[in-house]
């Protein structure tokens, strides 16, 4: 086990999808996968190891934030071995043809964190996601006509912003929607030579003050999870 996660040596599947939301996390596992098991209960931070289609794959919550989110994406690379990390969360739109419930892949992740400045002084690195994940997702995603958006996100430290117009300066760049974790997955994920994809369902508008239900946010985004496991496959 590692500090934070509480599952043994092989409890823990080479790819797993990651919610922000732990009760979201354990409404993938109960709804989509074969047998679920629960490995974590560590922080209420729920972790999952099931089947889908024949193959191993886990779910495990990670929090809001990058802060929380990079202690398990390093935990379970570093002490459990994953080699395909695919973030399944929910985004605000900072675009008007970007609606409520559309699905976003993430090609790369802007950010308002200093997490990079430490690794790259003066200079600014840009976290991608991996290619072979995305070309699987988007093969999913127009065999099946889900309709997608794919494109820059903004990974923000902050929810509540002072400025609530600030965003227009991102949306004026092509910034499609924003979120908190990608940017610290897409950057753990280079260091450590693994692969990682984003996937969102867009829960709120900063365009229309459109947004969803707490309970919708938790369990309405099936075409999102859909997309995740089609490109978790081998």
């Amino acid at each position: 086990m590692s500090i934070h996660i509480e599952a043994k040596k092989g409890e823990i599947a080479e790819t797993v999808l990651m919610p922000g939301d732990p009760l979201r996390a354990k409404w993938i596992a109960e709804t989509f996968l074969e047998n679920p098991i629960c490995y974590n209960k560590i922080r209420g931070m729920l972790g999952y190891t099931g089947t889908f289609n024949g193959q191993r794959i886990s779910v495990q919550g990670s929090g809001m934030g990058m802060p929380s989110s990079m202690i398990y994406f390093h935990e379970l690379i570093k002490d459990y071995g994953v080699q395909n990390i695919i973030r399944v969360g929910s985004a605000g739109s900072y675009q008007e043809d970007v609606k409520l419930n559309d699905v976003v892949l993430a090609m790369a992740a802007s950010t308002t964190s200093g997490i990079n400045n430490s690794r790259f002084i003066n200079s600014d690195y840009s976290p991608t996601a991996n290619f072979e994940l995305f070309q699987k997702a988007v093969d999913y995603a127009q065999k099946n006509q889900i309709p997608i958006k794919a494109g820059n996100i903004l990974s923000s430290d902050e929810f509540y912003v002072d400025d609530p117009e600030e965003y227009k300066l991102w949306a004026q760049y092509g910034i499609l929607c924003v979120e908190m974790e990608t940017a610290g997955l897409y950057t753990i994920a280079a260091k450590y030579n693994i692969r990682a994809l984003t996937i969102l369902t867009i829960s709120d508008s900063l365009v229309t003050d459109e947004r969803l239900s707490a309970h919708e946010r938790e369990t309405s985004f099936r075409d999102m999870v859909e997309i995740a496991l089609a490109a978790a496959l081998p």
